[in-house]
């Protein structure tokens, strides 16, 4: 693949010279030559410190590496460097980001005349999404759970909105009471599907209703879980909060996650079309070359790469979001991935698993003789440490979570805490590589050799 993308690389840049030539007048930009091999090597040795996120020993970060595919549509785009703000900037491009917002509108089952576009990152489609939550009910408050993404809070500081966090039910998700007791000052609620901590879902088929009752707007934050939409009917996931998204005001979605996409590129959905009277503005350059609607017209940001697009785009042709062969496949893999690795955790002495997965998350710790709970922190960050350490075919990438320790007590009620902490941390593993499922068993041999090099 990688000889493919050069040679198309190759042949664009050809073909770009030449169509640029037909203008008249046009030489290639040049430069002084330049001794490149020394600083190119310097380059290449200043990135190898990275850890190896593509390869399945990485279980830690919510990190997928982008398809080739993605990486050669970018590339190319960059060739033309393409501003999708203004149809000016990107006529091309923009034509397909239209497209492909049109395939997640019809995806997530919204309206046909919905509007969306893509954006930096799931950051700023959150910001957006809250933004216009604001211009909507500017006296009232954006609510959440304590599960929901630490953005929500601090985009609501940026927009000078008041947020409320919901107490947890016995469930881990959203107390209704709470919300009911304080619906009068809530104007939208964010409802996660797909936690960023242990990927968990919300209820979003129960809220939604409820939420209807009372007046409150619902934006969905999908920005890691919704691609996991493609397995509704599959029996892998609970298919009644996916079945709901077609009912929310708002939808955030990441392609950069499991759309395979290279970083940054974010989706914002809005199911009322009206909403574009917030984006009013005057430009007194930007919007006069075409009468079709320009993607800055109802976005916050203005420069924005077009290549993000051209590279969704691309892979959406080769890996489509119809059909059990596109991205199904790849959301197949990682769920099923999860729920085999959490099965052989419950399985393996020593280890507990902490609750079963709802995506591709799974959270576990070994147990602990002492039965102390502060020990379970000290002995998983060793294991995460120690992971990272070694012959390299022996090393494994994991993350830690912080749990309350109520929980932990409640599940383990034979264990003790005695350092009176009122957080635990445990290990957490993300399967969402098309490798890990393969990678299970040595998975497992890894965590085991580095559970018994610390205890």
């Amino acid at each position: 693949m990688n000889s493919d993308i050069l040679a198309a690389l190759t042949e664009l840049a050809s073909r770009f010279n030449a169509e640029l030539g037909r203008f008249g007048g046009y030489t290639t930009p040049s430069y002084p030559d330049l001794n490149l091999q020394p600083i190119l090597d310097e380059y290449v040795a200043r990135l190898s410190s990275n850890y190896p996120f593509a390869h399945p020993a990485y279980a830690g970060q919510m990190l997928k590496p982008p398809h080739p595919v993605a990486w050669l549509g970018y590339t190319l785009a960059m060739l033309v460097n393409g501003n999708n703000h203004a149809l000016d900037g990107g006529p091309d491009t923009s034509a397909m980001e239209k497209e492909v917002i049109r395939e997640f509108i019809t995806f997530f089952g919204f309206p046909e005349h919905s509007l969306g576009h893509l954006s930096a990152s799931g950051t700023i489609a959150n910001l957006e999404a809250l933004w216009i939550a604001r211009c909507i009910h500017p006296d009232k408050a954006v609510a959440f759970s304590s599960n929901a993404h630490y953005t929500h809070s601090r985009m609501c500081d940026v927009l000078g909105m008041k947020s409320v966090i919901l107490r947890d039910d016995e469930n881990g998700s959203i107390n209704i009471d709470d919300l009911r007791n304080q619906a009068n000052q809530i104007g939208t609620l964010v409802v996660t599907l797909g936690t960023t901590g242990l990927g968990n879902v919300e209820p979003l088929h129960t809220l939604l209703p409820i939420c209807k009752e009372l007046g409150i707007r619902v934006h969905v934050d999908a920005a890691y879980g919704g691609f996991f939409k493609l397995l509704v009917g599959t029996g892998l996931i609970n298919d009644e909060p996916w079945d709901a998204v077609a009912e929310a005001d708002s939808l955030v979605v990441d392609p950069h996650k499991h759309g395979l996409q290279p970083y940054g590129c974010g989706c914002v959905l809005f199911r009322d079309p009206s909403i574009g009277q917030y984006y009013k503005h005057d430009s007194p350059y930007t919007y006069f070359t075409s009468e079709d609607l320009h993607l800055g017209e109802i976005s916050l940001e203005c420069s924005r790469a077009g290549a993000s697009a051209a590279a969704l785009w691309l892979t959406l042709k080769v890996l489509p979001l119809q059909g059990d062969d596109g991205l199904k496949r790849v959301l197949r893999s990682s769920r099923i991935a999860a729920i085999e690795f959490a099965d052989m955790i419950s399985n393996e002495p020593g280890w507990y698993l902490y609750e079963e997965p709802q995506l591709d998350i799974v959270s576990y710790f070994p147990l602990i003789s002492n039965k102390e709970l502060q020990s379970i922190s000290t002995l998983s960050q060793k294991l995460m440490h120690s992971g990272m350490r070694g012959p390299e075919s022996d090393r494994i990438f994991l993350s830690l979570f912080s749990v309350p320790s109520k929980e932990l007590l409640h599940r383990l009620p034979d264990y003790s805490n005695d350092g009176h902490s009122d957080r635990v941390s445990i290990l957490r593993s993300v399967l969402m590589k098309d490798n890990h499922h393969a990678f299970l068993p040595e998975l497992i041999r890894r965590l085991n050799l580095h559970l018994d090099s610390v205890v």
